[in-house]
């Protein structure tokens, strides 16, 4: 069975970029569907790394698309930032939001500022924040022994699953944990040792 996407546009999703699908669903709102599709795993995934509740991390995805629609024209003023990582961004910033609202006790699931942006910050200012911490990390990665940073890249950056990162390291799940572990502490170490 085909489906709208495949009927009614001219997008393959493989070989089409996320920035291009976002742009062309300012005028045809279906394609958003594609992004939908291609990052609402990962996303959750994020989410429920911040929040620990299926249910939350749900919410949080929907109402984080949600944003990134009603902002697609913003994301075309950010030159050189990959639409993946403005969508962890918003999903982390959204996370982060909830998790403390449900940390204070304020969070009501009929509360309507749950679906309006953040006043303190910008959009725009929040992504290059983290677009300079990302270049930040990337550099400690890269003085990192390269097994050790690989593993590291791959589970927080990628958001890849042990398993994945297991089969494309070509190593068992128990030496990934200890990878994981190890790269852990020498990233700290040089984190603490760059005075940043």
């Amino acid at each position: 069975m085909i489906s709208y996407l495949e009927e009614n546009t001219r997008f393959v999703p493989d070989e089409t970029k996320d920035e291009e699908i976002l742009r062309a669903s300012l005028n045809e709102p279906a394609l958003f569907e594609m992004l939908v599709e291609k990052y609402h795993e990962p996303l959750l995934r994020a989410a429920y790394k911040v929040v620990r509740s299926k249910e939350e991390a749900e919410d949080i995805v929907q109402e984080s698309f949600v944003k990134m629609y009603k902002n697609a024209d913003k994301f075309e003023k950010l030159a050189g930032i990959e639409f993946k990582s403005w969508a962890y961004k918003i999903t982390i910033n959204t996370a982060i939001t909830h998790y403390r609202k449900l940390k204070r006790g304020e969070f009501l699931a009929e509360d309507p500022t749950v679906f309006q942006e953040a006043p303190e910050e910008t959009l725009d200012s929040r992504i290059l924040k983290d677009m300079d911490t990302k270049v930040l990390v990337l550099g400690v990665l890269d003085k990192m022994p390269v097994h050790l940073g690989s593993v590291l890249k791959r589970y927080y950056l990628e958001d890849k699953s042990y398993r994945t990162i297991a089969q494309e390291e070509n190593i068992s799940i128990p030496t990934l944990k200890m990878r994981l572990f190890r790269a852990k502490r020498i990233f700290k170490k040089l984190i603490d040792s760059s005075h940043i």
